[in-house]
């Protein structure tokens, strides 16, 4: 995760609320790695997500995605890394998030940076 997330232009990382979270422009959160969150017994990421995904994929799949506390009733996302997400599914999941919160001039230079 970390790999992928500080990649992408103007991301930072840092503990927030215990959790690693990365940033854009080192204010802005797009994605946490949270692990047994307040008991949970999850090993789980939550995420900005765009309008609509979390409810589509949380009603698709109740197993790998949830409503995140705190943060879900603004549409981020939670998403289970122990129900055998996809490497490619889990950066696509990350990019989507960055994109939803990075201002429209740094989702332009990465997509610009893309192979």
């Amino acid at each position: 995760m970390r790999g992928f997330c500080l990649t992408l232009p103007e991301t930072s990382e840092r503990l927030s609320h215990g959790a690693p979270t990365f940033f854009v422009r080192d204010k802005r959160a797009f994605l946490m790695v949270l692990t047994d969150h307040h008991g949970d017994g999850r090993f789980a990421i939550w995420c900005a997500a765009g309008e609509g995904v979390q409810q589509l994929l949380v009603g698709a799949d109740p197993e790998r995605f949830f409503v995140p506390p705190y943060v879900g009733h603004r549409g981020w996302l939670g998403v289970r890394l122990d129900r055998g997400l996809d490497p490619d599914e889990l950066a696509g999941f990350a990019e989507d998030a960055y994109v939803e919160v990075a201002p429209t001039s740094l989702v332009e230079a990465a997509l610009r940076a893309e192979p």
